[in-house]
């Protein structure tokens, strides 16, 4: 009997569809979050009472498998990256092993904006929610709570069409070298660094302010980086 999942490549592939699983919750509800539940929230149809029990019934449920989502997508990606290393600790010079990093960057903020600014944020909102709704009085910092929470859920929007193209692109696009690998994910890590600390800061800028303007946004933040890929990593 040939047991191919137990050898290391096939582990590599198990890792790799839970990393596909995992993933897939975790961006599908994100996207769920900022160009479904967001929109309808802000909506003036939307009366206060459907507000309050979404915020307090769906919302929880949603956050709680958007971040766990994001927890094992991540653990699952780093295990693989740290397995390719130990195989081959040159593979990361790769196109390949640039295109993954390119792609890793932006998850790893993605995961920590989940879980250190979206769900701490989320959880004073919800238990505001809650508390409103047992005939307590608001918290007035509320509406600081959810800005902090949408900037950063915005901004993994933002990032997620240029993470999820590198992913897909390390394997699937046959770059034949990476000489500038260096350079570039200098260059890529500074434009991407930037974009990370307003998510940090909280503050709302216009093309994250409407569903628009972040798709328009994540397709020409895609276009920058492969671009600067096309020119720095693999110019010859």
């Amino acid at each position: 009997m040939n047991l191919a999942l137990f050898s290391s490549e096939g582990f590599i592939y198990f890792l790799r569809w839970f990393h596909y699983f995992f993933g897939v919750t975790w961006i599908g509800l994100l996207y769920y979050f900022n160009f479904v539940q967001t929109p309808f929230m802000g909506d003036a149809a939307t009366d206060a009472g459907t507000k309050s029990t979404v915020t307090r019934v769906l919302v929880p449920r949603a956050l709680w498998w958007f971040r766990w989502a994001a927890m094992f997508t991540f653990l699952t990606g780093f295990t693989i990256l740290m397995m390719r290393a130990h195989q081959n600790p040159e593979v990361m010079k790769t196109p390949w092993g640039v295109g993954i990093t390119t792609g890793a960057t932006m998850g790893i903020l993605m995961f920590l904006n989940a879980w250190l600014i979206i769900w701490p944020n989320q959880k004073k909102v919800i238990a505001n929610a809650v508390n409103v709704a047992a005939g307590q009085p608001a918290d007035p910092n509320v509406p600081s709570y959810a800005a902090r929470a949408s900037v950063a859920s915005r901004t993994n929007a933002l990032f997620s069409f240029p993470m999820l193209f590198f992913m897909g692109a390390g394997r699937h696009l046959q770059w034949t070298s990476a000489e500038g690998g260096t350079t570039y994910l200098m260059v890529m890590m500074l434009i991407v660094g930037i974009i990370e600390l307003n998510a940090i800061k909280g503050k709302m800028v216009k093309p994250l302010a409407t569903v628009k303007g972040v798709i328009h946004s994540s397709l020409a933040l895609w276009v920058v980086i492969y671009l600067l890929f096309e020119c720095i990593a693999v110019a010859n």
